[in-house]
């Protein structure tokens, strides 16, 4: 099965439709699929639901879809950085659902692993319980939350061999393992691609069956969220 591709735009020929739903993995900017995204935004596709931490920055990562109003819902734990999505939301261009950050989580990896829902306490007795289905377990209450099936997940790694295992260097795994796992389909760049079996087995973070469609999006510039400087102290 052929998984190399050699663009971004290669990779996600005959993927992309309106009104489809992406999970994206990334934390800010560290571990996001600026390729992917880039190619996304070019499609011109639109009326999205994209699963994901946050939307980026302003003008960077899906900051940049946002900004093109290619986006129509947001699934999300946190928008504090940028100011766009603030903004759409707050003038009702933009629906949010808001989950909190271990919720969302669960409920991907949920997704891929074929479990429809599962109850957590995390949000009883607040706006994110309303309308949801309330349980309790031994004395105490629980809401229902549903897993999250994507029809395509766009994730950035570190290392994949030619197979399709896959390797994520340090806090860049955030959400991208379990992203992977609740798309249909998942396409990844990544920094390098080496030779089948000389990765670790032990190592390696998402096995090749989840990987559908690779590219190397290399060489990439470092994106810096918030610059923190002092002066140098004198001697």
């Amino acid at each position: 099965m052929r998984k190399i591709y050699p663009s971004a735009e290669a990779a996600l020929q005959g993927l992309l439709f309106d009104g489809m739903t992406i999970c994206a993995g990334g934390f800010g900017l560290c571990g996001m699929p600026e390729r992917l995204i880039d190619a996304i935004q070019a499609s011109g596709v639109k009326d999205l639901t994209i699963a994901s931490n946050n939307a980026g920055i302003d003008n960077e990562g899906l900051g940049k879809l946002l900004r093109s109003r290619q986006v129509r819902k947001m699934i999300s734990s946190y928008v504090g950085e940028n100011k766009e999505f603030e903004r759409q939301y707050l003038a009702k261009e933009l629906e949010v659902e808001f989950c909190p950050q271990g919720t969302l989580a669960e409920r991907c990896r949920a997704g891929g692993a074929g479990i429809p829902g599962f109850y957590t306490k995390t949000g009883v007795g607040t706006v994110v319980a309303e309308g949801k289905e309330h349980k309790d377990f031994d004395g105490e209450t629980y809401i229902l939350e549903r897993g999250i099936r994507a029809d395509l997940a766009i994730i950035k790694a570190w290392k994949a061999d030619e197979s399709g295992n896959i390797v994520f260097r340090k806090t860049a795994r955030n959400f991208n393992q379990t992203m992977a796992t609740a798309g249909r389909i998942c396409v990844a760049e990544v920094e390098e691609l080496v030779p089948v079996g000389s990765l670790n087995p032990d190592c390696i973070h998402l096995p090749s069956i989840y990987a559908k469609r690779i590219i190397v999006g290399a060489p990439y510039d470092k994106k810096i969220e918030f610059r923190m400087t002092r002066e140098r102290e004198t001697a």
